[in-house]
């Protein structure tokens, strides 16, 4: 790795969206051509997508009570930067706990996600032992400076701050290149290697000398190849996403849990992957439409929510309309309905790569794919930490923070012990 990284600038990075963007996406709502209702029948109204009835509910409430600069002053609440890696502008969420000797977390999330989706367990895995830790709180944040001198995380110490050190985290949370307030890349070849890379030179700038990290969705994808990279001061992962070649895998008579990863790989290839193909070959054409109407990027991205998360059909059981919605501007603002999808394009959604170092997965009953622990071991030569949580779909830290932290906590005091 490049010495040199460490002098590269950080830059600062508040949110502010000018008015004339806010009027602007006003007005295209206000205009808005709806489509013809869905012709789906009544047992499954979202077989066809989001029902016209259900999305211009959603729309209504988007151009009359949405107020996006709460969101904004959500986003500022957290220290936020920009620094160049490889040529591309990289923002991140910067965290860190009070507890000096917290260990450094990477959060990488996926798509249609964003830096939002770790909104909730910011506070509980910054700052656990505050009765006063929230969603939206968490410690103060700099763009440099990982440790006092004579502070170093290696350290020695008594049992119980050993404890503490595996519960609290600095947390260093980047939006992927081409999503949200990240630069969006020029050429080709932005694939989860090159960006584990990237987070590797992050951490490296920022001065972080032993960190762990974790992932879903793409997350996971890029903290899979983080664990293969072993870039120097990574010492664990873990994952809550897991992408398998499920008949690839399955050698002989498939197992009870074989099954279970074959049907969930069935229902997804036939009710779910349209949008990954359509993403995976033509993401410039789909572009056109996503960044021209915001209805269209909404029903795009809300309709994962609601299909992806675990809930009985009420997505707002799980999700707010105003946090659907902070999401959704983030890539409407932005501009990145293109360019966030072209991650598909590159092709090389895998977790099952070799990996040494120590891994953690949980998985959560709702999300779409499904690996059995004995395929994790055929790749993960130190799994530390398997669990099958109780509920929770695929945006586990969104929907299930408490499960969440549960876990990453879990996972991660074992590299302390």
């Amino acid at each position: 790795m490049d010495s040199t990284t460490t002098t590269i600038t950080i830059t600062p990075y508040p949110i502010h969206i000018p008015q004339s963007a806010l009027d602007d996406l006003h007005h295209r709502l206000s205009l808005t051509r709806w489509s013809p209702p869905e012709t789906a029948p009544a047992s499954s109204p979202w077989s066809q997508g989001v029902p016209l009835a259900t999305l211009q509910s959603l729309v209504r409430y988007w151009r009359d009570a949405y107020d996006w600069r709460r969101c904004e002053a959500l986003l500022n609440s957290w220290p936020s930067f920009r620094t160049s890696v490889f040529g591309v502008a990289v923002h991140f969420l910067h965290v860190r706990s009070s507890c000096e000797r917290a260990l450094p977390l990477l959060l990488t999330h996926g798509w249609p996600g964003s830096v939002l989706e770790f909104r909730h367990v910011v506070g509980p895995l910054t700052e656990p032992r505050s009765r006063t830790a929230k969603a939206a709180g968490g410690g103060g944040g700099d763009g440099g400076g990982a440790e006092e001198e004579g502070e170093e995380e290696g350290e020695e110490e008594g049992e119980e701050d050993g404890e503490e050190k595996g519960q609290a985290f600095h947390l260093v949370i980047p939006s992927l290149p081409g999503f949200g307030f990240s630069g969006k890349p020029e050429e080709a070849g932005w694939n989860p290697q090159r960006i584990a890379r990237a987070w590797a030179v992050l951490m490296e700038r920022l001065g972080y000398e032993r960190w762990v990290a974790q992932g879903g969705d793409w997350g996971a994808d890029v903290t899979a190849e983080l664990g293969r990279l072993a870039p120097p001061g990574l010492i664990a992962i873990h994952m809550n996403s897991l992408f398998y070649d499920v008949k690839k895998e399955i050698k002989g008579e498939p197992s009870k849990e074989e099954l279970r990863a074959l049907k969930l790989q069935e229902e997804f290839d036939r009710d779910e992957a349209g949008y990954a193909n359509i993403q995976m070959t033509r993401p410039q054409t789909l572009g056109y439409g996503l960044v021209d109407s915001p209805v269209g990027q909404a029903a795009w991205i809300y309709e994962k929510f609601h299909r992806w998360s675990h809930h009985d059909s009420d997505v707002e059981s799980i999700f707010s309309k105003d946090e659907m919605l902070d999401t959704i501007m983030l890539y409407w603002l932005t501009n990145s309905g293109a360019s966030s999808a072209r991650i598909y394009w590159e092709k090389l959604d895998t977790t099952a790569i070799p990996i040494a170092m120590p891994v953690g997965i949980s998985w959560f009953p709702g999300d779409q794919t499904f690996a059995p622990r004995e395929w994790c071991e055929r790749y993960y030569s130190n799994l530390i930490h398997w669990s099958e949580v109780e509920k929770g779909g695929h945006f586990a830290a969104w929907e299930q923070p408490e499960i969440f932290v549960r876990e990453i906590q879990g996972c991660f005091r074992k590299v302390l012990k």
